[in-house]
């Protein structure tokens, strides 16, 4: 293979080469494999390696949905120490709490516009319980019964089945029975528990967020998976925390896709922490799309790294932009992301992406291809 032999002839470390062989032979590489990555692969060849894999699977298509969020709150009970965006309890008079007729409202805003899927998440507010969301889930299932409802991260769930006594199968089943259909990713930060314990020590640990993404696959719910990269993890912790998720993924298959997050520092309790450099975002991506071989999907979450750098890890193995969003997204945008209004409109999601020599692709929430865009086509 030429691309091997260029590799050869330019003096690459041998280990490097012997990661490339597997890769474009499609042998899955090992947790010792990823983290040689991690230590000796330079940007270059790793986004070689990762281009070719993505042009594989997906031939040039980037996908994008028409999607909006609710956020009922940033009230929360628990205190992550990389967290911009929640107020305590005992000061809620300084954070937001909706009621479920101010997010109806919020969902009847979208009526007549081609949205296909509601995200919900917020803050783990103890007086928004399980039978509020059920309620809420059951009001937006009646309104609009096409849109796809997808919603709660694990650190949510965990708190309102442990507070309505509820195991998690059951909880999940009310929740289901009540329209939900997917889960969002978040609240996985990363699994090893000493990293864990050291950022967010009070909610669900590794384990139980893994455990509630099993039971949802097994109840038929997909889900998303994500890693907070870039704050104190090691790249051993970076590897651990991907291959927790591959494992589950090989067992269950019920992940849709694979969402790194970078931590920005502003305005939390590890602001001394500088980000990383773009330059190790596009590799930490590249890495992801070569290791997390049986996650079809690696997203890149655009409001978080911004509009360029989001379009330039379409050249590291990147296949999703999330979706058109909406200017009420407050997560990143509190915690110093680029993007402090994070909407797009289709035409400007599909111009990021022709701009890269991509093809943009309209999906719905479980990756359906509803339009394909061309140049010339109408947006």
């Amino acid at each position: 293979m030429e691309t091997i032999e260029a590799f050869s002839a330019s003096g690459i470390d041998q280990s490097l080469l012997s990661i490339a062989e597997k890769v474009y032979s499609g042998e899955r590489i090992s947790e010792a494999d990823c983290l040689i990555l991690f230590q000796k692969g330079e940007l270059g060849f790793v986004g070689a390696l990762a281009n070719s894999i993505a042009q594989r699977l997906h031939n040039g298509k980037v996908y994008f949905n028409r999607n909006f969020h609710i956020e009922p709150t940033n009230v929360c009970v628990f205190t992550c120490n990389f967290c911009s965006y929640s107020r305590q309890y005992k000061h809620r008079d300084e954070g937001w709490e909706m009621s479920i007729e101010q997010m109806m409202d919020i969902v009847r805003k979208y009526d007549g516009q081609p949205v296909t899927e509601v995200h919900i998440v917020g803050g783990v507010h103890p007086k928004m319980n399980l039978e509020f969301f059920c309620e809420l889930l059951t009001r937006i299932r009646a309104h609009r019964p096409d849109l796809h409802l997808k919603g709660f991260t694990a650190v949510e769930l965990a708190y309102m089945f442990r507070k309505a006594k509820l195991t998690t199968r059951e909880g999940l089943e009310m929740l289901k029975a009540a329209g939900l259909q997917s889960m969002p990713g978040g609240g996985a930060e990363i699994f090893d528990a000493e990293v864990r314990n050291a950022i967010c020590a009070d909610k669900v640990d590794g384990d139980g967020w893994l455990n509630i993404h099993q039971t949802a696959h097994e109840l038929g719910m997909h889900t998303n998976a994500t890693m907070l990269y870039g704050h104190i993890e090691k790249y051993e912790h970076r590897v651990d925390h991907m291959a927790r998720l591959r494992d589950l993924q090989d067992k269950t298959g019920g992940f849709n896709c694979f969402i790194p997050l970078k931590f920005r520092n502003k305005d939390n309790d590890m602001s001394h922490i500088p980000e990383t450099s773009i330059i190790e975002d596009l590799r930490l991506y590249a890495i992801a799309r070569i290791f997390m071989d049986n996650f079809k999907n690696l997203k890149a979450y655009w409001p978080m790294l911004g509009r360029e750098t989001a379009q330039l890890t379409l050249s590291f193995g990147v296949n999703d932009l999330d979706g058109t969003i909406d200017d009420s997204t407050k997560i990143y945008s509190m915690a110093g992301s680029e993007e402090q209004s994070p909407s797009l409109t289709t035409e400007q999601l599909c111009d990021m992406i022709d701009a890269v020599g991509r093809i943009p692709v309209e999906r719905d929430t479980l990756y359906n291809e509803i339009k394909v865009y061309t140049p010339a086509a109408e947006v």
